[in-house]
This record gives structure tokens, sequence and C-alpha cells, in this order.
């Protein structure tokens, strides 16, 4: 049980980082980057964040390497 209380604490931690995350990121433009696609019509809006999810990945790649390689 001491296990499952940790991965609930872990996730819990996460998806707060993950909500001020989101909240911050709109206000540093992620979302409104050069090469994402935003294709309005009279009652339809389509969005492709293409470039924000090239960043985001790579970003993410770099956070979670140097966890890896500090354990």
């Amino acid at each position: 049980m001491p296990q499952l209380g940790r991965t609930l604490i872990t996730l819990g931690i996460v998806l707060v980082g993950l909500g001020i995350a989101v909240t911050l990121g709109d206000k540093l433009g992620l979302g409104r980057l050069p090469g994402d696609i935003l294709w309005k019509r009279k009652s339809t809006t389509v969005y492709f964040p293409i470039v924000t999810s090239l960043v985001l990945s790579v970003v993410l790649s770099l956070i979670l390497s140097f966890i890896a390689r500090r354990k």
C-alpha cells in the first residue's frame, strides 16, 4: 500500500505541473508558434499545433534524459 500512495502523490504532482505549464504556456506563446496550422470556416475551427508539439517533445525528451542520467 505505501507504493500506491507514493504513486498517487507523484501523479498528483505531475498533474499540478502540467496545469501550471498549460497556464504559463499560453502566456509564453506556445500554441501560436509559426508553423502551427489554424483553419477557420464559418462555424468550424480546426487547429494543428505541429511546431508546438515538436518543441514540447524536444523539451520533455531533454528533461527525461537528464533525469534518467542522474539515477
